[in-house]
């Protein structure tokens, strides 16, 4: 997925993969067709995908973006480039022209109908109805003219329609009724959804401005747009972090809720990550810049949660189709209605404006609104307890997860393992073979490795000449050390090299420690035990999946020994576990999980189970924040370390799918109950409309429930307390310390 979007009104797209716009003005998925297909029609343009759920259009070609933006406003429709809205935001009736008209439209009916009620004559009020369908109306027709150019039925050529319907029978009060009702509920439907777009894109907006940058010795103010990489930047209590740095210098605690959702700060000291937006709450310090404001993760997750709200659920696919099948049928229908009781010998204004009434009220608006406005709320909400849903079929596969298979290194366990033995083999003593081990595994990216290194710092050791380095995944590491071809790794790669292990291999093994053998062709030089502990919340987050998110299935899948997978499994309340596992393994495990099980969730931290991401049902990525590759190639990313907001993520996509299924519901059972009583004379066009815009924004508010901060469960430690405390956060962000939140 490109997470690259252009934000520079000064740039054209010939500079760009895409460009991305705000489109104002759309209610339903035929009007996001009908700008597409505008758009498409633009010298240079290649493509253009539109979402009705987020309101935004992504245009993929050399076109400049004034002529795109001149095509939207020819068919009735407002285009801004995204990064236009950041400025001073302005009151919603003057976002655009066709919301200042509503609102004009709204004040001039008010008008008519006090005249109407007076003694003035009947011209006045007349005139003044006449005078509210053009300002009500002309960017209905508008966009109207324009979906019938492009072969398509929308609701503003239904309500276009049913207006000059109702103008032809001499009814001009309906037809401004009508025009204003439709006008005011297609406002307000985009004040709502706007709000849950405004929620996710305003995390953007956190970071600074200005940054103090130290150049010469000095501390500059500096935009932050300008800052380079590399930058030393001063960062005092209480100041955002304007870009994603290390910590060189000082000490602090960081507020990373923004990202991580994880409200409790935490301690950053000399060469700590820290993430661009996030808040410095008590000391200072001065970090080192390694991005720059558009690369940071801040401005990654935003992009990517703007896109994941634009994208389209399977529930959303389906009602579109529906909705391209059944508007063509209500408008023939309400022909039908019009035109064979007036050739029966019915009245002909009657049997008209039953038709008319029936085109109104059959509108497929709330149904098409119904699921975007859900997916945008759904994954906005998700958002702000740092999980991040890649999109609509994510949000609905991670609903129907039924198995979950977890990584042990960094997903249950803290990823931070601790050497604890060394046992040589050879002639040397311990500080010589770790010096040994350290320099093979320096250029490794396994936690292991890592942990060998941070042990050699104290150790005796010289400078090395290291060459040829090669991780083997899955068995282990081989380089070139001072002429010396070493390798490192479990039994696998000692059969490879035909080494024997020592006996103090098995018995490191079954005191639940981590072996890595250090050897030199066929022969062992020396043997490390390392252990890592589970992390503090793994056995409340299994239960957590178990009871609260009903999980059937949790199986720990691991390329360790069996001896260390069956401790850290007992330790973190699994009972069902592989180990010894290569990457392709793990795939496979996940496979059969789906066969016997049913749809799987994989989560993991690193390059080893990139296959088994890819291959589950959903793919979560532990710890995502300031990594690319997991933004990038997981479904779902948990920003923070917290396993326990997994259990919460999937019991939250539960109740959007639940939503979305209430609003179809509430939707389809509406317009049938009023489709029958449309043609029998009990709907008149104001109470169509008024049905029809009142369920629209029912199913929208409903969607925006799910824009609620979910109720999260994580660990904290009590004071006082014999251990930690599983805690439950309501969307108020208060507390609770139930039975059910317990260990």
């Amino acid at each position: 997925m490109s997470t690259e979007l252009l934000d520079r009104p000064d740039v054209e797209a010939a500079e760009s993969d895409a460009v991305r716009f705000r489109v104002g003005g759309m209610d339903c998925a035929a009007c996001a067709a009908t700008v597409a297909k505008v758009v498409e029609a633009v010298d240079g343009v290649e493509t253009a995908e539109v979402s009705i759920g987020n309101g935004t259009m992504r245009v993929e070609g050399s076109a400049p973006a004034e002529a795109i933006q001149e095509a939207v406003r020819r068919v009735g429709y407002s285009a801004q480039l995204a990064s236009s809205l950041r400025g001073p935001s302005v009151p919603f009736w003057r976002q655009s022209a066709r919301t200042f008209s509503t609102t004009m439209a709204i004040g001039t009916l008010i008008a008519a109908v006090v005249a109407s009620l007076t003694t003035l004559p009947d011209e006045v009020s007349s005139m003044l109805f006449l005078l509210t369908l053009a300002l009500g109306g002309w960017g209905i027709v508008i966009s109207a003219v324009a979906a019938m150019r492009q072969r398509t039925l929308d609701m503003n050529v239904l309500m276009a329609l049913a207006s000059i319907g109702a103008l032809a029978i001499g009814d001009y009060a309906e037809a401004a009724w009508v025009i204003v009702l439709f006008a005011v509920g297609n406002a307000l439907e985009e004040l709502a959804l706007e709000r849950s777009r405004r929620s996710v894109e305003s995390l953007r907006e956190l970071a600074p401005s200005t940054a103090n940058v130290i150049a010469g010795g000095e501390e500059i103010p500096t935009p932050v747009a300008e800052i380079r990489t590399g930058s030393s930047i001063v960062i005092r209590p209480g100041e955002r972090l304007p870009l994603d740095g290390e910590v060189i210098s000082g000490a602090s605690s960081v507020d990373e809720s923004t990202l991580t959702g994880e409200s409790v700060p935490v301690d950053k000291a000399v060469g700590a990550s820290v993430f661009a937006g996030t808040l410095n709450v008590a000391g200072s310090f001065t970090m080192r810049s390694t991005s720059g404001s558009e690369d940071s993760t801040l401005a990654q997750v935003t992009s990517l949660v703007s896109d994941a709200q634009g994208s389209r659920a399977p529930s959303e696919r389906f009602v579109d189709r529906f909705a391209r099948i059944y508007t063509p049928i209500v408008l023939l229908a309400a022909v039908l209605v019009a035109v064979i009781p007036t050739l029966a010998g019915g009245s002909f204004d009657e049997w008209f404006y039953r038709g008319l009434a029936l085109l109104i009220v059959a509108c497929p608006c709330a149904l098409v609104i119904s699921v975007p406005a859900s997916v945008v709320a759904a994954i906005g909400g998700s958002a702000k307890i740092g999980v991040l849903v890649k999109g609509g079929q994510v949000l609905e596969d991670l609903a129907s997860i039924q198995a979950l298979a977890l990584d042990k290194t960094g997903t249950l366990t803290k990823a931070r393992p601790e050497l604890v033995t060394i046992a040589t083999v050879a002639e040397m003593d311990d500080d010589e073979a770790l010096a040994l081990m350290a320099a093979v595994e320096k250029g490794s990216e396994h936690p292991l490795g890592q942990a060998l290194v941070r042990s050699a710092s104290d150790a005796k050791s010289v400078e090395l000449e290291v060459s040829g380095f090669e991780a083997l995944p899955g068995r282990g590491a081989v380089a070139t050390v001072s002429g010396r071809s070493l390798w490192a790794g479990g039994p696998r790669l000692a059969a490879e090299h035909d080494a024997e292990l020592p006996v103090e291999f098995e018995n490191l093994q079954a005191r639940g420690e981590t072996v890595v053998a250090l050897g030199e062709g066929s022969d062992v030089l020396a043997i490390f035990g390392l252990a890592d502990e589970p992390r503090i919340e793994a056995s409340s987050a299994v239960e957590g999946l178990r009871d609260r998110a009903g999980i059937s299935e949790v199986v720990m899948l691991t390329g360790d020994s069996e001896p260390v997978a069956a401790a850290i499994a007992k330790r973190s309340g699994i009972t069902r576990w592989r180990a010894g596992l290569l990457p392709e393994d793990k795939l496979d495990e996940v496979i059969r999980l789906e066969r016997e099980v049913g749809p799987t969730a994989m989560v993991g931290d690193g390059v080893n189970d990139s296959p088994a991401l890819a291959g589950s049902t959903v793919g979560v990525a532990m710890g995502a924040a300031g990594s690319d590759v997991a933004l990038d190639s997981a479904d779902v990313a948990l920003m923070g370390d917290d396993l326990m907001r997994l259990p919460d993520a999937i019991n939250h996509s539960r109740w959007a799918v639940r939503i979305m299924k209430q609003n179809v519901s509430v939707s389809l059972i509406t317009k049938a109950i009023f489709v029958v009583l449309a043609p029998l004379g009990f709907v008149s066009l104001i109470t169509a409309i008024a049905v029809d815009m009142g369920v629209s924004l029912l199913v929208t508010l409903n969607g925006l429930r799910l824009l609620r901060r979910p109720a999260t469960h994580s660990l904290r430690e009590t004071p006082g307390d014999p251990g930690p405390v599983a805690v439950a956060a309501t969307a108020e962000g208060d507390v609770c310390e139930e039975d059910c939140c317990s260990p």
